[in-house]
């Protein structure tokens, strides 16, 4: 769109949201546009089960549905392909997720979601656009009431909506429709690129910490099938005479016993710790300190191990590992232990079905081969140096993300709310068309 054309006319507004609105359009309460639907799910008739995710309503195998869901889906609501779907409960704690989704087919959903039925000739996928710029703007969290502060249709049904005539609904949503395709393909293959980085990151530590850094050096065999060939100048030793599990009672120093680590303060497969926070757990957990690798016990295929440069606590579901420092560069140690070898290994061996868990009896066991401890750092010094110049790519493709996820959010509401006018807008019918838009 050749610069962003604007209505000739505008009028004050009645909602307590926007300032004003095009003067043409009309403004009306919710409820007579859409009614509560109570379409129950009598007779078991529907079985198309559908949850709201992220503010998209996905299906879900209504068979090996788990989590806080009926013996009997009839008391669930059938939905129906343009039925607006909003979660308006737990307002006071989640400030989070989205809640406004949209039915792009029929199936059912939980009755604690409210259902908005058009009930006249409206194009309700514009209202769709205009409630999820409210959902955006956090708006509903100044609504709702009770102790875990939720939101009834018989309220909410008179909030004010803006009301342009059909036709424009659906030229706005068409617009949108297209704009939001192209915007979210174009988020789609830089998260993929992202993925690759890190995919690419992950090679790096594999072959360094399983074969050096050094090129064509000579391998012999370990003699351990899962870990297959290692450098000829390098050691083997079990885990166990040269880690110790546990060893801390005290901290060096008690104010940082307000330091704590849980598992999602860990990102898979990196080591890099994220933002910690006094409410990660409560207790005191287990006490680590600067040197130690942390390694995450639970879903050990998550690959959570990180070597922090602090002391703190973590919960009982990290291992706290203490190398010998004779013998081993902890992050050279905490790298090892991410590679995808040692991480399958480990996970194989779990136990629990539902929620594995790694046993130190058995990571204590392994074998591994270990250079001395001088070419350990100069291998750290390797993965950090390539892993960094990656680092700066994803850096500038997680700063254009969320460049065009702000212009995204900023379009919606433009759109809905009349600051633009798209009426003149001719959408490509072809995708060389829209290279230009």
């Amino acid at each position: 769109m050749m610069g962003k054309a604007k209505y000739p006319k505008h009028k004050p507004s009645k909602t307590l949201w926007q300032e004003e609105i095009p003067s043409h359009w009309q403004e009306t309460e919710l409820r007579m546009l859409f009614a509560d639907n109570k379409n129950k799910n009598i007779g078991l008739i529907e079985k198309n089960l559908l949850s709201l995710s992220y503010g998209k309503l996905i299906r879900k195998e209504i068979d090996s549905a788990t989590g806080l869901v009926p013996a009997s889906f009839e008391g669930y609501q059938i939905i129906d392909e343009g039925y607006i779907v909003l979660r308006f409960t737990d307002l006071q704690n989640d400030k989070k997720s989205l809640r406004v989704g949209y039915a792009n087919e029929k199936g059912i959903v939980t009755n604690a979601y409210v259902g908005l039925a058009p009930k006249t000739d409206i194009h309700s996928k514009y209202f769709y656009y205009q409630l999820h710029f409210l959902d955006k703007i956090k708006y509903f969290y100044n609504l709702g009431g009770g102790v875990r502060q939720s939101l009834a249709y018989k309220e909410f049904g008179r909030e004010m909506v803006l009301f342009p005539d059909k036709d424009e609904q659906i030229i706005i949503a068409n617009f949108l429709d297209y704009k939001l395709t192209k915007i979210d393909r174009f988020l789609l293959n830089k998260k993929h690129l992202i993925k690759l980085l890190n995919e690419q990151k992950a090679a790096i530590i594999n072959q360094a910490v399983t074969k050096g850094i050094t090129h064509n050096v000579k391998m012999k065999p370990s003699g351990i099938e899962w870990l297959g060939d290692i450098p000829e100048n390098w050691g083997m030793k079990k885990l166990k005479y040269s880690v110790r599990l546990n060893i801390h009672s005290e901290f060096n120093n008690p104010q940082n016993s307000s330091v704590k680590i849980a598992l999602e303060n860990i990102e898979s497969n990196t080591g890099k710790i994220l933002e910690l926070s006094q409410n990660s757990f409560t207790g005191i957990g287990t006490i680590f300190k600067e040197g130690d690798v942390l390694f995450g016990k639970l879903r050990p295929y998550l690959a959570k191990v990180t070597s922090p440069f602090f002391e703190g606590s973590c919960v009982n579901e990290i291992l706290v590992l203490t190398p010998q420092k004779e013998l081993w560069n902890s992050q050279f140690l905490t790298y090892r232990m991410l590679s995808a070898d040692f991480i399958n290994i480990v996970d194989n061996s779990s136990y629990g079905a539902k929620m594995p868990r790694a046993s130190w009896n058995f990571i204590g066991s392994l074998k591994i081969g270990h250079p001395n401890k001088d070419a350990q750092g100069l291998i750290v010094k390797y993965i950090e140096t390539k892993h960094e110049n990656i680092n700066k790519i994803i850096s500038k493709i997680n700063n254009e993300i969320t460049l065009i996820q702000n212009y995204k959010t900023a379009l919606i509401a433009e759109a809905v709310t009349g600051k633009i006018d798209v009426r003149e807008y001719k959408i490509p019918m072809t995708l060389e068309e829209s290279t230009e838009d």
